[in-house]
């Protein structure tokens, strides 16, 4: 039933996806805590299809080339107790292996980042919206990320707005769980038979 429908109730009335129904969970975030309760924005995950042209006579032809994911911006407020999110966010950048040496004969001196670190220091990350229930609606995993870019905001004399950092995640690829997509077709009628509770985007031989 539609949800604009006179009818619309019982089990199968579900409002539209609203935008401030969300959270954010981070594995390596706050203390072992993953919710990210002060997170304000975040970006889904978008990818491009990227396509090879032929040219033939005057005509040209299109084919699908490769998925390439983009990154994903999230908005955090910073609280300072009892998490500080300044404080979160460089020990991230530390734990995935950047650091400053003074004394030139340390053993660390050679050390750097490498996307092993990267990826342990941040740990999972999930956007899961959510229905007027709290349950989940549509779960986005993020596999492999790290963080890309970091901005700590800006401070004025003359704004009363709260501190916010700015960061954007780079993944390999993201997993999509949409609990509510009942069965599937594409244009033309063709039923592809994607029964409810589906998994996009998974890895060949997954259990999901």
């Amino acid at each position: 039933m539609a949800f604009w429908s006179a009818g619309y109730s019982g089990d199968g009335g579900k409002d539209p996806k609203r935008a401030f129904k969300f959270k954010i969970e981070i594995a390596g975030v706050a203390g072992g805590q993953p919710l990210v309760w002060w997170a304000k924005k975040v970006t889904k995950p978008n990818f491009d299809v990227t396509e090879v042209k032929h040219s033939f006579s005057d005509k040209e032809y299109y084919f699908p080339g490769r998925v390439q994911w983009q990154t994903v911006s999230m908005t955090l407020v910073d609280p300072v107790s009892p998490i500080d999110a300044v404080a979160q966010t460089n020990a991230i950048i530390t734990g995935a292996g950047y650091q400053l040496i003074n004394d030139p004969n340390s053993t660390d001196l050679m050390k750097t980042m490498s996307k092993k670190k990267a990826i342990g220091a941040l740990g999972s990350c999930r956007i899961i919206q959510l229905d007027s229930e709290g349950l989940p609606l549509e779960t986005w995993t993020l596999n492999q990320p790290f963080i890309k870019n970091v901005k700590f905001g800006e401070l004025s004399y003359e704004s009363d707005d709260l501190v916010e950092i700015e960061l954007e995640i780079r993944y390999d690829w993201a997993q999509c769980d949409v609990t509510t997509a009942g069965s599937l077709a594409v244009s033309g009628g063709n039923n592809l038979g994607v029964p409810a509770a589906t998994t996009f985007f998974a890895p060949s031989g997954s259990t999901t």
